[in-house]
C-alpha cells in the first residue's frame, strides 16, 4: 500500500500529464514554494516561487503537457518524486515535500550537469 506521500505525488503527477492546471493548484498547498536549479544553463526563476496558482503555473510551463516527454513517478532522495525525460534522457528531476494531501514544496532540478544519472540507457 502507498503511503500519504506517494498518493499526493501520483495524485499531483496525474494532474500534470493531464496538463490540468486547476488540479494541479489544488494539490499544492496555499503557501507552496518551488525551488529551481538551471545551474544557469536552463532558463527558469533565479527566486524561490510561492504559492498554489504561482506554483502550478511554473510546473505546467516547466513539466506539464510535452507530448515528447515521459514524466515518471520515482523515488527522488529516498521519497516519491518525479522524473521527466525526452528520448530516455532526464531533463527535470523534482523532489517533493507533503503535508497531510497536499504537496507544501517541490525542487526541480533543470541543470544538466546534475541529471546524467537520470539518463536512461
Amino acid at each position: 500500500m502507498l503511503d500519504r506521500h506517494d498518493q499526493v505525488v501520483r495524485r499531483f503527477a496525474d494532474a500534470c500529464r493531464r496538463g490540468d492546471v486547476t488540479a494541479l493548484a489544488a494539490a499544492l498547498d496555499v503557501e507552496a514554494i518551488a525551488t529551481c536549479d538551471g545551474g544557469g544553463r536552463v532558463p527558469g526563476p533565479n527566486e524561490p516561487v510561492h504559492g498554489a496558482a504561482d506554483v502550478a503555473r511554473l510546473v505546467m510551463t516547466l513539466l506539464c503537457g510535452r507530448a515528447d516527454a515521459e514524466l515518471t513517478v520515482e523515488s527522488v532522495n529516498g521519497r516519491a518524486g518525479l522524473a521527466l525525460r525526452h528520448a530516455s534522457r532526464a531533463v527535470a528531476v523534482v523532489g517533493a515535500e507533503t503535508a497531510g494531501a497536499k504537496v507544501t514544496a517541490l525542487w526541480i532540478v533543470l541543470n544538466p550537469a546534475k541529471l546524467g544519472g537520470w539518463h536512461r540507457r
